[in-house]
């Protein structure tokens, strides 16, 4: 069985979580205390050298990264797919999904802000602003997109996809900080309608055996 070095509240593990549920994959969770430090220790950085989860430890060997990871269980077992055929509408799924990957979380993980704190001297109120300044700008490019491409309950067209793996997480992320997200309606009501299915359901912080 597949092994997932998972934390409750990462949300690019809560990535992970959702699309392996979708593919209907089993896996061990294997918890690692990002509060704790223990993604620093030795054990861990065995397993990946850069001291980040999710990491899954495959027949194949480990992969670290989340979207890798879900790009390696849609290439290895593609059904139900999150990414479309077509082209363009790849490439459309994957920029939203990169939005929240790769623009609003790498600005907004646990490290930079113990970083914003530790060096910079940045209260919560100074770190609540800054962590709502890149959930906005990145989710007003994402309410556009869904708007051009969207439905009322799924990023893009009407299926599950990429997009909606990787919107559920931030946006968790959003009222674990009590982020304003008026200005995102559509989002929001996206994020509803994917909560009550249960690949979500089952991939949420509260649900996890090592939920705090």
């Amino acid at each position: 069985m597949w092994r997932l070095y998972t934390y409750f509240r990462s949300s690019a593990a809560y990535r992970v979580r959702i699309a392996l549920n979708l593919k209907g994959l089993a896996y061990e969770p294997v918890f690692v205390h990002l509060r704790r430090g223990e993604q620093e220790g030795e054990t861990y950085r065995a397993v990946n050298p850069q001291g980040l989860v999710p990491a899954l430890e495959t027949e194949d060997g480990v992969i670290a990264q989340s979207l890798a990871i879900i790009e390696y269980l849609e290439e290895t077992h593609p059904t139900p797919p999150l990414l479309p055929a077509d082209p363009f509408a790849r490439a459309q799924v994957r920029r939203m999904a990169q939005i929240v990957a790769c623009d609003i979380h790498p600005l907004n993980n646990l490290a930079v802000l113990q970083t914003l704190k530790r060096d910079f001297g940045a209260d919560e109120q100074a770190i609540g602003r800054w962590y709502a300044q890149w959930i906005h700008r990145g989710f007003a490019a994402l309410e556009a997109l869904v708007a051009r491409y969207g439905s009322r309950e799924r990023c893009f067209g009407e299926a599950v996809t990429l997009a909606d793996v990787c919107l559920v997480p931030q946006m968790a992320n959003a009222r674990r900080f009590a982020v304003d997200l008026d200005p995102f309606p559509r989002l929001v009501a996206i994020d509803a309608a994917l909560r009550e299915l249960p690949a979500f359901a089952a991939a949420a912080p509260e649900a996890q055996p090592d939920a705090e």
